[in-house]
């Protein structure tokens, strides 16, 4: 993809986490204008913004969001936090970018969604998958109509991350639970492909601290269509996704929700197309670019994930983890 020789946005990024890393080496490598970072360590602030020759680096988030010459953020912290730290953002006038799970429930992103209406600004989930070359593609052969009826989905996210209790994705108290972290992916997918749910089912493992370690859901979808999800944070599985229609089918290779390829594949085996992913980077580029589109075209809304859709993809995972029995203690 060749882009814009002109800088859009001002970008500032608040945290310096593993993600921000990223985030921040895509940005760089796509030619956006990266001028500030923000952390609650002076020091992991100064090694961020030397890392990726960043002009400023606050010491609180407080000093970043005060900072003039940002006009978006990109929200990188742990999604407890998402909400506190979005609002904080857009009531000092920044646009947002916010990291995925969007926010810890819907109640918190309803309120993130007033404030950035309130204030005229742009509020956007960074499910960075929606974005990406490959997914552009897979829905424009579903709007021409090549699987025929859009019968079933599956995919998974599984990963073996850790087993220590302490760990942010095992401990409830910091959001924990593979449903939120890994499942969203998956979960957005289906609402992408086949629109919101109409009826749910889930199981789960739930281990010591109260967190689950595996989700599988089920859904189906106007029309009839139905999707099966399964999220997993002590399991590696495929990470493959597939979408079955009357026509022809869309297997998506390892690691699907990267830029990766796929095959759209007729009932007697042939392959209708071979679509090989170019892409630079890990592809977190993508959104940020679409993020800048918004602002400048003064829609400030995303036309892949508009921020009614987040809120109510968030709405599902609240009704999935009602579902499976997991309950934050932020929410008593």
């Amino acid at each position: 993809m060749t882009f814009p020789d002109t800088p859009g946005l001002r970008w500032g990024i608040l945290a310096t986490g593993g993600i921000a890393h990223a985030f921040a080496r895509d940005l760089r490598d796509a030619g956006r204008d990266l001028v500030a970072v923000g952390s609650r360590r002076a020091e992991a602030a100064r090694a961020f913004a030397g890392e990726f020759e960043i002009a400023r680096a606050h010491d609180s988030y407080d000093a970043l969001v005060d900072d003039p010459d940002v006009d978006i953020l990109y929200i990188a912290t742990p999604h407890p936090t998402h909400a506190e730290n979005a609002i904080l953002a857009l009531e000092h006038g920044k646009h947002v970018l916010v990291e995925k799970p969007f926010t810890l429930t819907r109640a918190e992103a309803e309120r993130v969604r007033e404030v950035a209406r309130a204030n005229g600004l742009l509020a956007m989930e960074a499910m960075w998958t929606r974005y990406l070359p490959h997914m552009v593609r897979i829905r424009e052969i579903l709007a021409e109509g090549v699987l025929g009826e859009v019968r079933a989905l599956f995919a998974d996210h599984t990963q073996r991350i850790s087993s220590d209790p302490s760990h942010r994705l095992n401990a409830l108290e910091l959001g924990g639970g593979a449903l939120l972290d890994l499942g969203v992916y998956p979960i957005s997918f289906a609402w992408d492909m086949l629109g919101e749910p109409t009826t749910m089912t889930a199981s789960a493992r739930l281990i010591e601290t109260g967190a689950d370690s595996e989700v599988a859901t089920t859904f189906t979808h106007a029309g009839g269509a139905v999707s099966s999800t399964l999220s997993a944070s002590r399991s590696v599985g495929p990470n493959v996704a597939h979408i079955l229609g009357t026509e022809a089918r869309i297997d998506i290779d390892r690691v699907w929700y990267a830029p990766t390829s796929f095959r759209v594949i007729a009932p007697d085996g042939d392959v209708l197309e071979d679509y090989v992913t170019q892409h630079d980077g890990r592809g977190m580029q993508y959104q940020a670019l679409a993020a800048e589109r918004y602002v400048a075209d003064g829609t400030l809304d995303s036309d892949i994930l508009p921020l009614d859709e987040t809120v109510a993809i968030m709405g599902t995972l609240d009704e999935l983890r009602r579902i499976i029995g997991v309950r934050y203690p932020q929410e008593d």
